[in-house]
């Protein structure tokens, strides 16, 4: 592959924006793409970058729109909308994919592909953003460290704040309950379904498991059987966590997700650039084998947005750079195990025990 041009789509959106802005800055020239096209040509406008308007339900649009684009930054979520479509049009142009989803659906799909993608000869590379570099970097230093290692959990303390489109893909995520990988295998758990508490990196804190990315994204990066995901809750929020998880039926309701969606839309803009400068992120992973025998690996990192700003011009450099790689990977199997340390305000990955 020899195309040169690359592609942010969903570039009007928050955490798109921020990315164009970022790449503009550093001489990079995106193609800024989306469905919105006044609120796209303003931003073309302003950052003196080219346009393209299209949706993803029209994919002769979409391939047309493709046809000189080597590489394509999908920031339009929630991505169990967006991104098979793109990822199609993608295979079907020859262009590689990145995202900066975090939901497992997306990565389950796009695991699924890796044959397609190395026929097509192009990468799919879900989850670039802190969704999932980081957690994914920790795993995969954890099973170096401890080869023979069975568990795997992992965990990070943030308080970066949510962008509308993060916020939207966490209320759609309130009907599908909990996640953890047990023997290899996804399984359902219920909302809060373990508690601990955790010493992310500034004092212990009372957490609980999350269906996060790395449930899918971890296993193939590391082949540990067993993984959990943790997030810092207080008590009363933990207990409240597992009461909601009996409304979950009401919670998936087509009337319900709307009317929280349109909250959200309403509520919800995203911290802005002062915010995001005090906003520190701690992240966490331990492993155990089968002798009950430990390691744990701590790193501190930028805010989640600016990680993931950083991560997908790093991603997007990288395939430009590379365009013979083919095939499904996860951003340690892509850009090696270390590859957060890279990143602008990242620190280095400790691991004791």
């Amino acid at each position: 592959m020899s195309k040169t041009h690359w592609m942010i789509y969903g570039a009007n959106g928050y955490t798109g924006r921020l990315i164009a802005e970022q790449a503009q800055r550093e001489g990079l020239k995106p193609i800024l793409a989306g469905r919105n096209p006044a609120s796209l040509h303003a931003l073309g406008s302003s950052l003196g970058l080219e346009c393209r308007v299209f949706g993803l339900n029209d994919s002769a649009a979409a391939l047309a729109a493709l046809e000189d684009v080597g590489v394509v930054a999908n920031c339009a979520g929630p991505f169990s909308a967006t991104a098979a479509p793109m990822i199609e049009a993608c295979i079907a142009s020859g262009a590689h994919y990145v995202d900066i989803t975090g939901e497992i659906s997306v990565f389950e799909y796009a695991h699924g592909l890796d044959e397609v993608a190395r026929t097509a000869g192009v990468v799919i590379c879900p989850g670039v953003g802190f969704d999932v570099i980081p957690t994914d970097c920790v795993a995969a230093c954890l099973k170096e460290a401890m080869p023979e290692a069975t568990q795997l959990a992992l965990g990070f303390d943030s308080g970066s704040g949510l962008s509308p489109g993060t916020a939207k893909t966490t209320v759609e995520g309130l009907k599908l309950g909990g996640k953890v990988r047990e023997a290899g295998r996804l399984r359902d758990v219920p909302l809060g379904y373990k508690r601990r508490d955790i010493d992310f990196g500034r004092g212990l804190k009372h957490a609980v498991t999350i269906p996060w990315g790395d449930v899918a994204t971890a296993y193939y990066s590391t082949g540990i059987g067993d993984i959990e995901v943790y997030l810092p809750v207080p008590p009363a929020a933990a207990i409240g966590m597992r009461v909601m998880d009996s409304f979950r039926p009401l919670l998936g309701r087509d009337r319900v997700q709307d009317w929280l969606k349109e909250q959200v839309d309403k509520r919800v803009h995203g911290p802005d650039e002062l915010a995001r400068s005090k906003l520190r992120t701690w992240v966490w992973g331990e492993v155990r084998n089968a002798r009950g025998e430990r390691r744990t690996a701590r790193l501190e990192t930028a805010n989640g947005y600016d990680v993931t700003i950083h991560g997908v011009l790093f991603a997007v450099r990288h395939l430009l750079a590379n365009p013979n790689t083919v095939g499904y990977f996860t951003p340690s199997k892509l850009f090696g195990a270390r590859c957060i340390e890279q990143l602008p305000g990242s620190g280095s990955i400790v691991i004791r025990g």
